[in-house]
């Protein structure tokens, strides 16, 4: 049996110590494709405030752009880091835990002024037994001034850039409403090795029209870019979404739990040795998920997707 490499297994070879990442949502932040800079409405698949009235009731909030002349919510958010990952790190470390990555998850973790994410990147790497971050972003919302900055800090800590490719065919992300093309995402990857920095490929499964072949060819494509870590998604539908919109209408359907899984397991057995696996599956188990409903119970997929990938010889 082959033993799958995940983020635990790599970090255990690595520094010999049980790592966790530590999820940070800051306020403050949202991305180009909400803000209107190159789309509007965000992706199809992402609850926003042309959908939710209770997101429209917070349209007036401060929000950060690159351009941004002033942070006047700073100080909230350097607490916001400090409490969030401090309040994470001790249930952590009471489940055996001993060092951790700041992972800045929700939004678009780098469309900000430098001087903000310096000072929110810097307050995370502070905190007791960090050894690193994890930063959440898009190709569109990079440039060389922050991939150098990150270049600086990856001397002394363990920085990762996690980049949504989602599916590398353009008119898969026209209909998604992406906001970028698949070039772009193929040239802030390779700019962001260049730099000698880490990158971890969020891929989704199951997006409008794509076949299995569509969607293995993502995960090749996303190999030769030089991705070091991948994480797989299936695409599922949420309420306040344009994908719900589509999915009531009967112009979408979502991937089967089977294809899901078929496509992951061939998936898997392409990587390199050396490439590690953040994460399989994704779901939610509220009334928010509209489908699939195999979604809703993450723990039992697991099992199906474990037992899939042992038929075949791999061990997650």
């Amino acid at each position: 049996m082959k033993e799958i490499l995940t983020f635990g297994r790599y970090y255990k070879k690595k520094i010999k110590k049980r790592v966790k990442k530590i999820p940070l949502g800051i306020s403050g932040f949202t991305c180009p494709n909400i803000d209107g800079t190159v789309a509007k409405g965000g992706c199809s698949f992402c609850e926003n405030e042309s959908f939710s009235p209770n997101l429209a009731k917070n349209s007036k909030k401060f929000f950060l752009n690159p351009d941004s002349k002033e942070n006047p919510i700073l100080q909230k958010q350097l607490l916001e880091v400090q409490f969030q990952y401090n309040a994470t790190r001790d249930r952590y470390k009471s489940l055996g835990y001993e060092k951790f990555l700041a992972y800045f998850q929700a939004f678009t973790n780098t469309y900000a002024p430098l001087d903000t994410l310096k000072a929110l990147y810097e307050k995370a790497l502070i905190q007791k037994d960090c050894i690193g971050l994890s930063i959440g972003t898009r190709s569109d919302s990079v440039n060389e001034d922050i991939l150098n900055y990150l270049k600086d800090l990856d001397k002394n800590y363990d920085i990762w850039v996690e980049y949504g490719i989602q599916s590398i065919f353009d008119e898969t992300l026209k209909k998604i409403n992406r906001g970028h093309d698949s070039k772009n995402i193929e040239t802030w990857i390779k700019k962001t090795k260049d730099k000698g920095l880490k990158v971890c490929g969020h891929i989704i499964f199951g997006l409008p029209d794509e076949n299995q072949e569509m969607m293995l060819k993502t995960v090749e494509k996303s190999i030769e870019w030089g991705i070091d870590s991948i994480k797989f998604h299936p695409l599922y539908v949420v309420k306040n979404t344009m994908l719900a919109v589509e999915y009531k209408k009967g112009e979408f359907k979502p991937i089967s739990k089977e294809l899901y899984i078929d496509t992951l397991v061939k998936a898997i057995k392409m990587l390199p040795k050396d490439m590690f696996v953040q994460r399989v599956t994704a779901g939610i188990d509220d009334e928010t998920l509209l489908a699939p409903n195999w979604c809703k119970n993450k723990n039992a997929l697991l099992k199906e997707i474990r037992e899939a990938l042992r038929k075949e010889g791999y061990i997650y």
